[in-house]
């Protein structure tokens, strides 16, 4: 690897130049999760799928252990509840939009 500026050779992978101080790697840098609750994956109100998809588990097994947890512990309940008012729900998709071509594009019709 060298440095873009000034032209050392680096043997192994190193984030910036100890000469010259240049950025020899970028991290790829992702945003960050939010807890929402789901619009397509909900029996009730999408808490569930919204915390499955939020701590990257199958949306089965968290409704498996919400509904263990308001049977047996009794806090189930009201936990779904206040997540279910405090989870703001998933943005809207929107579509893709084709750009549309100009009136002036088209051709003119003869007569």
């Amino acid at each position: 690897m060298f440095c873009p500026q000034c032209g050392k050779e680096y043997t192994q992978r190193v984030n910036f130049c100890c000469q010259c101080g240049t950025a020899l790697f970028t991290p790829v840098t992702t945003s960050p999760k939010k807890l929402v609750r789901s619009r397509t994956d909900r029996k009730i109100a999408g808490v569930c799928a919204g915390f499955a998809d939020y701590l990257e588990l199958d949306v089965t097994l968290v409704r498996i252990l919400w509904l263990m947890l308001a049977l047996f512990g009794g806090w189930g309940l009201l936990g779904y509840l206040i997540a279910w008012i405090v989870m703001p729900q998933e943005p809207l998709r929107q579509p893709a939009v084709a750009p549309q071509p100009s009136a002036s594009a088209q051709p003119a019709a003869s007569h």
